[in-house]
């Protein structure tokens, strides 16, 4: 069977070890009863980690046909005689919308529904969640099936039901010793009472009698001493020191192990609260010529190099997002810190650049409306700061963020105009963005014609 890399994107990565079948069609029937078959896409499915029923529904959501999976044979028919290729694209649509995570673009994802009736992606790969579009046909139809909950729960359930049974079982075990040592405890006491007479008779004897005692005598201390010791050894039967008892087992590896994470947490805090006092420090540092411009300056200068601090440990797009929380500024400060860092170093070729790294772009910009707008002045602001060779290639940027679905084709369209028409109209940077600007707008007139 054929298989090619799972998404667009990475169909020239020889390596790439996420991979699914072709798609293999078949149309059947004439006139008016004509249909399309999918024949693999049961194999199709599983690979995706997705039910073939929302491959189905999607093909016939987007084709604006009936579509219907049947569960017992595993057969996917489309109304309607429809080439491979138009339907590869289409399931391509399904994969960056359902598959593939937002922030890594890593296709091991799961499908989660939250209380809300809301769609969420999480991946297991860097752990971003995802926002699915609530706009778009097929969520109707996930919400209505849901797919299959993994039995992680249920193992739970189980493990606690195992481990309170053995609490009883060892409570049972301790309360039968604790009656044995009571019986033994009697038995002792008469022992002692039938003992005592035959000492009192060999009271008048030698020296020796008196110095070696009977071994009778001598077991007799040596049980009540060992019987002192059991009844302290069993005063406590409470589940309360059961647990305990389940504690000290505990090995010192995890103890170190507890001990070491603790530690490195306290460290990051420590951290955090020595950035937060030195950001501050930056802000109200007097100056002697302009105190405002300087101390703007210094606050965005310590951003950037903040962000590029935490590029360099290779966080993931989660830690990212919520190490940028934790900034202190405005949104666009912080978009433009992140857009700088990302760059630093950079003189050409920006948009394989941006590429490489989108899922910080991601984080950083979120899917809140209007967050887009503080990555395009971000772009705006990192060309105008005397960067030539970033103004020749803000069109190839634009367009290498629009593919990637970075940037949204209203927001480009916005922030234009609201730039040729402000203050900075007679910038350099807008006659190099018309083109594509022109491009998107004939390229949807195009698709309402079609």
């Amino acid at each position: 069977m054929a298989l090619q890399n799972i998404g667009a994107g990475n169909s020239d990565d020889a390596f790439y070890r996420y991979k699914m079948p072709r798609m293999i069609t078949k149309i059947e029937g004439r006139g008016n009863g004509i249909k399309t078959n999918i024949v693999n896409m049961v194999d199709v499915a599983k690979a995706l980690a997705r039910p073939a029923s929302y491959t189905t529904k999607h093909f016939g959501c987007e084709l604006g046909a009936q579509s219907k999976f049947d569960e017992k044979t595993g057969t996917s028919l489309v109304n309607g005689a429809h080439d491979t290729a138009k339907l590869a694209g289409l399931l391509e649509i399904f994969i960056k919308k359902y598959v593939q995570c937002y922030g890594c673009g890593n296709p091991e994802t799961e499908i989660l529904i939250t209380k809300t009736q809301m769609i969420q992606l999480k991946c297991a790969a860097c752990g971003f969640i995802s926002d699915v579009d609530m706009r778009d046909k097929l969520t109707t139809f996930i919400l209505k099936n849901p797919p299959e909950s993994k039995k992680g729960a249920k193992d739970k359930k189980a493990m606690r039901r195992a481990e309170k049974e053995r609490l009883k079982e060892g409570e049972a075990a301790d309360e039968e010793l604790k009656k044995l040592k009571k019986e033994t405890k009697k038995k002792v006491s008469s022992k002692e009472a039938t003992a005592k007479p035959t000492l009192k008779k060999k009271a008048s004897g030698s020296d020796e009698d008196h110095a070696s005692p009977p071994k009778k005598h001598v077991n007799v201390k040596e049980e009540e001493e060992e019987d002192d010791d059991d009844v302290q050894w069993q005063t406590d039967t409470s589940m309360e020191a059961a647990q305990q008892r389940i504690q000290e087992q505990l090995s010192a590896v995890t103890a170190e192990m507890v001990m070491l994470s603790t530690n490195e947490t306290e460290k990051k805090l420590k951290a955090a609260t020595t950035k937060a006092h030195q950001s501050t420090k930056v802000v109200s540092a007097p100056s002697d010529n302009d105190p405002k411009a300087e101390n703007v300056e210094r606050t965005f200068e310590t951003l950037v190099e903040e962000v590029k601090v935490e590029l360099k440990k290779g966080a993931t797009a989660s830690q990212f997002r919520s190490f940028l929380g934790s900034l202190s500024g405005s949104p666009q400060d912080v978009v433009n810190a992140v857009y700088e860092a990302l760059l630093d170093g950079v003189e050409k070729a920006f948009a394989k650049e941006l590429i490489k790294k989108k899922g910080y772009l991601l984080a950083a910009v979120g899917q809140e409306d209007g967050s887009q707008l503080f990555l395009l002045r971000a772009l705006e602001e990192f060309c105008g700061k005397s960067n030539p060779a970033a103004v020749k290639e803000v069109a190839l940027v634009l367009k290498a963020l629009y593919d990637a679905d970075v940037l949204e084709e209203e927001s480009i369209v916005q922030w234009y105009q609201e730039g040729v028409i402000g203050v900075k109209k007679d910038s350099k940077i807008w006659k190099n963005v018309k083109p594509f600007i022109d491009w998107l707008q004939s390229a949807e007139s195009e698709s309402e014609e079609d």
